[in-house]
């Protein structure tokens, strides 16, 4: 007698099997469902047809998307071939298979109904209690961009290249001439000449870019120059350096990526090697649930400039929060003085702590002279920070948001994005976000 479980693969099914009875009650797929089914259908962009084959329903594509992202498929012909492979993906596309260029249509056409989504599905969360507005904490974190970094161009070797592609576009035309007079058929000359046109159209491109930023950002800054102009007129005696205008021509230096030009070459540290990513904002619940409250994207290294457009973008969705805990790079006097006349209570680091472990591998490092703090807004946050109870409410800032983005990462596997173009880049953060607090939620009430 055979000890083994009998089995047999060519068992046929006399019933067609219920795809929702084969998954676990506390998988994600059910909690998806129910979170799409609440997102009106006002919010998806839904292309007008007058005849030939019908549409997939978009919240079956929604919640497709959604339940790929939060299992770590994010490629559109990865999606399509798990539709049949994958038994939670059959059930959540109800044994439907949407060919990837569907899937890739609707990511792109529907930041709308995703951030819906994002927001029913945090409402949903606070009306079980598992949000509480108390206190959040907010972080950045680098995330490749869909382009290669050595795509990228300064601005005067773009404009040197422009001169040289125009001069051989010149002379591969009188060739093309030449060979049209004497009846000889070069197959590769017009594909040579297809290649060096389409490159000089990219630079071109680039180079108008940076020149129209160049310029948006003299006009920014001509009001500040004429109030310091006027300032240094009105001196007497030693005035010093007059103050430097504005230049609407781009440095020579300044950079642009040809593949993605909304993406920048950035690095984690000054240990860390320059990647050409984005800047990808989260605000997380620091009461317990670790949920993304909000979600942003950056093209800049810098998390300043963006904090207090981050944290007041919560006002219309879920609410402002009471505290809100930042990193020494989030500090920034202007962010912090609006935050807290909208009533909202920032604690920001000053300056970068060195903790060391007691028996660290790592040599001493040499002694620095400290930085010296002059801004009384800083002194004031410092002072604040060393003592009870915002010392000890501080500490939580990293035990909340740090986890996040590592199981974002790690976890779900999302650490490139796979569309370009700073809005799509946000429209698909939004997207992961989601599918992180569908997983947390889902693991939080089964608990």
């Amino acid at each position: 007698m055979s000890s083994f479980i009998p089995f047999d693969r060519s068992q046929p099914y006399l019933l067609p099997p219920d795809l929702k009875s084969l998954l676990p009650s506390d998988d994600v797929a059910h909690f998806i469902v129910a979170a799409v089914e609440r997102v009106p259908l006002r919010a998806f962009s839904v292309p007008a047809r007058t005849g030939g084959k019908a549409q997939y329903h978009p919240r079956l594509m929604l919640a497709l998307l959604i339940y790929a992202y939060a299992n770590g498929v994010f490629s559109s012909r990865r999606i399509e071939r798990a539709t049949y492979r994958d038994i939670g993906m059959r059930f959540v596309a109800a044994n439907l298979h949407p060919d990837h260029d569907t899937i890739a249509a609707f990511r792109r056409g529907n930041r709308t109904a995703i951030e819906a989504a994002f927001v029913h599905v945090l409402l949903l969360a606070r009306e079980t209690g598992l949000v509480r507005l108390g206190t959040v904490s907010i972080d950045g974190t680098k995330i490749d961009a869909n382009a290669s970094k050595y795509r990228s161009i300064r601005y005067d070797r773009a404009k040197e290249l422009r001169e040289t592609l125009a001069t051989d576009i010149a002379i591969l035309m009188e060739r093309a001439e030449t060979a049209d007079t004497t009846d000889t058929d070069h197959q590769a000359l017009p594909e040579e000449l297809a290649r060096r046109e389409a490159l000089k159209a990219k630079l071109d491109e680039a180079c108008a870019r940076l020149e129209a930023e160049a310029r948006e950002e003299a006009e920014t800054a001509r009001p500040e120059y004429e109030r310091k102009k006027a300032a240094f007129d009105a001196k007497r005696g030693r005035r010093g350096r007059p103050p430097k205008e504005p230049d609407d021509e781009p440095p020579p230096d300044r950079q642009i990526n040809l593949t993605d030009p909304d993406s920048k070459l950035m690095r984690r540290s000054d240990a860390h090697e320059c990647r050409q990513a984005y800047n990808a904002q989260a605000v997380v619940c620091a009461e317990g649930s670790q949920l993304i409250l909000e979600n942003g994207v950056v093209a800049t290294t810098a998390d300043a400039p963006s904090f207090a457009a981050t944290i007041l973008g919560m006002e219309e969705r879920i609410g402002l929060p009471r505290t809100v805990l930042a990193d020494t790079g989030f500090a920034s006097g202007k962010a912090i003085q609006t935050l807290q006349a909208s009533g909202v209570d920032p604690l920001v680091a000053i300056g970068r702590p060195v903790n060391r472990r007691p028996y660290d591998f790592r040599p001493e490092p040499p002694p620095r002279e400290p930085r010296r703090i002059t801004e009384p807004w800083r002194l004031e946050m410092k002072a604040r920070l060393q003592q009870n109870p915002a010392k000890a409410l501080y500490a939580l800032r990293k035990q909340t948001v740090e986890p996040v983005f590592g199981i974002i990462k790690s976890a779900m596997g999302f650490t490139r994005f796979h569309l370009r173009g700073l809005p799509n880049v946000a429209t698909e953060w939004t997207l992961v976000a989601l599918a992180y607090n569908c997983r947390r939620i889902t693991r939080l009430t089964a608990a």
